[in-house]
């Protein structure tokens, strides 16, 4: 029987082509049974990563891992593993890569055994000069096991000359460039940083004793833990026998969180510097009834799941009825095989199915929160229409995604995106819909609380939407990672 922990995962269908999730990072310390506390915490934030899954943690006498391709209940959840994943203090992380290349290897938490002690590292984005620095490490020696960007972090502070882990971390982090909130675990130690923009999210929370790092609110929920606060951009969190210590090693930088965790990437039931994801999508998804509302409506359908929070201040702000006219089957999962070309074609019906009953006969103003390619727009505007539908509008909850993400999250190149080469006349065409609409950038701002977009000053990294990048992207200026996605490095999600 094959193991488990090593099973191949199918390749994601060509159907499946819209902005695919980051990854999730988590870490605990103080806790009895942190690995089964870092587990729940991880399938929490599953909808962040499907590839892959891994523990790492200390018992005060040593490390303990657990590392495999598929999702958290595969590689994590099972008796034998957590009988001997014991400690106080575990990290833990989930994984969405853009290739799999080499993906035993790259699954994260990554350990080394320092002069110091054992050291683990788990990351949630991606570093814009990594392979710039890659590049620089191999020329002086170092020995990479690895493509991901993270061990890039790892090789820095092996080679950094200052003497505790905390600045030698710092002395890394400050040769790096990107978007990231990593959190790392030593035999003393569990550390805790987001890079200087805030671009990544990261939380801090606490379980009786136990102080939490999380990607997300909604891994503190399904262990009772308490949400304490946000990690602020820029900061390094250490937490020892000690309690929680801060310290702020960048100079400081106005905020640009990435506006796509409230549109798309977070739970809806996470709150995330300070605002509660469903009520943004909610007042998104109003602000874009407000300003693209077609006449004559009967029903608004949302494209499930990621749409339906929108959808229902769309309806909300309307007063056109909501309902479900799409039905998602939530046990297809990344690993489905497709195997003839007519199979893979029916893909979208392997997720979604019309709901004839609330779809035939009626004007249905359909609510997505992104279009990439526009594949998968494009087949279920034709299953909204094999089922009936006598008009379809399209509104989506986020500007035209015309640029691509070097930040962590998984989209196409410029040229594959469809609103780098078409405007919203000529996408509603390919796409087959009646009308299509975006919400503004400035209506996304005002949804957000924000007033209007500041062009010199933007509360928040919009670079998909805008080209506006907030970090430099050296690799790409440099050459030195050649056409995105083509690279042997695997960008971190």
């Amino acid at each position: 029987m094959a193991n488990p922990d090593r099973r191949q995962v199918a390749s994601v269908t060509p159907e499946d082509e819209g902005p695919h999730e980051e990854c999730a990072v988590f870490g605990i310390f103080g806790a009895d049974d942190a690995s089964a506390h870092a587990t729940l915490g991880l399938h929490a934030m599953q909808h962040r990563g499907q590839e892959a899954a891994g523990v790492v943690c200390f018992d005060g006498e040593r490390f303990h891992a657990q590392r495999g391709l598929g999702e958290v209940g595969v590689v994590l959840n099972r008796e034998d593993v957590m009988a001997r994943l014991k400690g106080y203090a575990a990290i833990g992380h989930n994984r969405y890569a853009t290739t799999g290349e080499g993906a035993v290897h790259n699954i994260q938490p990554l350990f080394a055994e320092f002069a110091f002690g054992g050291f683990a590292i788990a990351h949630n984005g991606n570093l814009t000069n990594a392979r710039t620095l890659r590049q620089r490490l191999v020329e002086g020696g170092s020995l990479f096991q690895s493509t991901t960007d993270t061990e890039v972090i790892v090789h820095l502070i092996a080679r950094s000359v200052r003497h505790s882990l905390v600045d030698r971390l710092v002395d890394a982090l400050h040769q790096i460039e990107g978007a990231y909130s990593l959190v790392a675990l030593s035999q003393k130690k569990l550390i805790g940083v987001r890079d200087p923009l805030g671009i990544r999210p990261l939380v801090l929370g606490k379980l009786g004793e136990a102080h939490i790092l999380a990607s997300e609110t909604c891994a503190f929920d399904i262990i009772g833990a308490e949400f304490v606060r946000d990690v602020a951009p820029g900061e390094l969190i250490v937490i020892d026998e000690d309690g929680v210590h801060s310290d702020f090693p960048f100079p400081k930088q106005p905020s640009r969180f990435c506006v796509f965790e409230y549109i798309y990437f977070a739970r809806p039931d996470s709150r995330l510097e300070g605002l509660s994801v469903y009520e943004a999508r909610k007042r998104i998804g109003a602000e874009l009834a407000a300003e693209s509302h077609p006449h004559g409506a009967d029903v608004v359908v949302p494209v499930p799941d990621s749409g339906v929070p929108a959808a229902v201040g769309y309806a909300q702000a309307s007063g056109v009825p909501f309902e479900y006219g799409i039905i998602r089957n939530h046990y297809v999962g990344r690993t489905f095989i497709e195997p003839t070309a007519q199979i893979r074609h029916l893909g979208v019906k392997l997720k979604h199915n019309p709901n004839r009953s609330m779809v035939e006969g009626k004007r249905i103003v359909l609510v997505d929160d992104s279009i990439v390619r526009g594949t998968t727009s494009r087949k279920i505007v034709e299953m909204m229409r094999q089922a009936g539908a006598a008009e379809i509008h399209m509104r989506i909850s986020s500007p035209p995604t015309a640029w691509p993400c070097y930040y962590g999250i998984d989209t196409p190149e410029r040229d594959e995106l469809i609103a780098a080469r078409l405007d919203v006349e000529g996408m509603a065409k390919e796409i087959g819909v009646d009308s299509l609409a975006y919400i503004s950038l400035d209506g996304l701002y005002r949804a957000m609380g924000r007033g209007r977009r500041d062009s010199a000053s933007p509360a928040y990294c919009d670079a998909c939407f805008t080209g506006d990048y907030p970090v430099r992207l050296v690799d790409r200026d440099r050459g030195a990672a050649g056409k995105r996605g083509k690279e042997p490095m695997l960008r971190q999600g």
